[in-house]
């Protein structure tokens, strides 16, 4: 049996993975700084991990086949100062577990590290990222696939796209758009709508990390993605007429971002090869 710990498990994406993990027959050790009660159903521990204290030996038995790493303070903020502010606490927390004996490691990485950029993105796009939360999920990959090369572990980076689900208690657009029909709002101040992007549901790409992480044999930096371009006003169009909600788009309030490209979505080869091979 595959033993994995997840940092950030109870977080928006964390809980979709510990529940595909444990699915596939997973071991899992549910990590997250406070536990208000454990959904795991095998282990959960409350621990900071990014912490200048944090001792992997006073947290596990015994060392993790895995550590997937999802854990992320504000990850819908793209300009939080604790982007940067934490950068160094997650290389290190990399660092400890695999000084505690740990051999594969895989960590949440995002589109934004891109920036901004038109067409699909492989592996080996280049990055110019143009936000803080960019900047530092760039770096923090680059670093890491440095210390790879001494040998001592395998990383799996595994790159999200535009995540949309669970979205009464989601910091995303649609999140927000939920809620203000909830709260009787009629239009919702919205951009252009053209920019296209690699939409997925947050369950499903919980299936895509668990599924990467349960093999060995495609590592490096994997697309978390469906490979389809869609514009960001017909997925959101979707989304209203799906939730029934009284609300309408009000196009053009808001500037499209610098780094929001006209469309920009995943190369989806590798995760496809390994979704085949899980079965799924």
């Amino acid at each position: 049996m595959t033993t994995v710990a997840v940092t950030g498990a109870r977080g928006y994406i964390g809980q979709h993975t510990v529940r595909s993990l444990e699915n596939m027959g997973a071991r899992v050790i549910c990590i997250d700084r406070a536990w208000d009660g454990c959904s795991c159903s095998d282990s959960c521990v409350a621990a900071d991990i990014l912490s200048d204290s944090f001792c992997p030996d006073s947290v596990f038995a015994e060392v993790p086949d895995v550590c997937l790493h999802l854990a992320w303070r504000n990850g819908f903020n793209h300009g939080h100062a604790s982007h940067m502010m934490d950068l160094s606490a997650h290389y290190r927390f990399v660092q400890k577990m695999v000084e505690f004996g740990v051999k594969r490691i895989a960590v949440m990485g995002s589109m934004h590290e891109v920036g901004y950029w038109e067409g699909p993105v492989s592996d080996s796009t280049p990055c110019n990222p143009l936000s803080l939360y960019g900047i530092a999920k760039d770096c923090l990959r680059r670093a890491l696939f440095i210390e790879e090369k001494q040998g001592s572990f395998t990383l799996q980076w595994l790159r999200g796209f535009y995540i949309y689900g669970d979205d009464e208690e989601s910091q995303s657009i649609f999140g927000k758009l939920y809620r203000a029909a909830r709260e009787g709002k009629k239009t919702f101040p919205f951009t252009s709508g053209k920019n296209k992007y690699d939409f997925l549901p947050v369950s499903e790409l919980g299936k895509m990390i668990a599924a990467c992480v349960m093999q060995e044999e495609v590592n490096g930096i994997i697309n978390c993605c469906s490979g389809v371009p869609v514009s960001l006003g017909e997925q959101v169009e979707s989304f209203i007429e799906a939730n029934a909600l009284d609300i309408s788009l009000e196009y053009g309030v808001y500037p499209e971002r610098e780094y929001d490209s006209p469309a920009i979505w995943g190369d989806a080869t590798k995760i496809k090869q390994i979704m085949e091979n899980a079965g799924k």
